[in-house]
């Protein structure tokens, strides 16, 4: 990607701001930006706007639904097949076949019912996806998500069924600071041995970056607002 390119095309300048703002974040932080992974969540949006990212150099991406993600990333992928899809969507445990099929790594491991069908998914499959818990942050009755108490012996479950845990993942209340919730999230990783940290988004994401996202899901600062 050039700086001309850059200029003229308005996919490609959004990333490109994206991942400056995102390595200013990580430098600030004392950590390296290459450590952190951009996920450009592409729900709602259709190949002729998530092409112009792929042609800019992006690779990951997220959706919240497996059957909006069914219908439009086998041909995008057939296209670009290095492309890491990303579910970030709450998962029904009678979409886990459909999920593991068609997804790279989910985020959104929240229950011990869902992890009995993954990993039955998962065995069926010959395959095994690394998977993020999912917390229930603020503790809000309207979101999903494991509660905070419950997240030791949902990960010890999970072990055992051989599910690859990434680390956790959360999506913090609305409308207040981000930062106290994204510090307790990188406390919990840490007490439990995890690294991985799926955190952040359009409004957030380098609050989340310094401290400590392994993975931030960004929709709006690259796709513009939705209609």
């Amino acid at each position: 990607m050039t700086a001309d390119s850059t200029e003229l095309d308005p996919a490609a300048r959004r990333l490109a701001d994206v991942r400056e703002n995102i390595v200013r974040a990580a430098l600030i932080a004392s950590r390296a930006p290459e450590d952190i992974t951009l996920i450009a969540i592409s729900k709602t949006h259709g190949a002729d706007e998530i092409t112009p990212l792929v042609h800019a150099g992006q690779r990951h991406f997220g959706e919240n639904r497996v059957q909006e993600a069914e219908a439009k990333w086998p041909a995008l992928r057939e296209r670009t097949p290095d492309i890491m899809l990303h579910l970030v969507g709450q998962l029904q445990s009678n979409k886990a076949a459909h999920a593991v099929a068609l997804f790279d790594v989910i985020h959104a491991l929240d229950r011990p019912s869902l992890v009995k069908a993954l990993a039955l998914a998962m065995d069926a499959a010959g395959k095994r996806l690394p998977c993020f818990v999912q917390v229930n942050i603020g503790a809000e009755s309207q979101k999903g998500g494991c509660p905070i108490a419950d997240v030791p012996a949902l990960l010890a479950q999970a072990r055992g069924a051989d599910i690859p845990v990434a680390g956790l993942m959360c999506v913090p209340p609305l409308d207040v600071e981000a930062a106290p919730y994204f510090a307790l999230l990188a406390k919990m990783a840490r007490d439990n041995g995890l690294t991985g940290l799926s955190m952040g988004m359009s409004g957030d994401y380098e609050t989340a970056v310094m401290l400590g996202a392994s993975h931030v899901r960004v929709g709006t600062a690259l796709f513009g607002a939705r209609d």
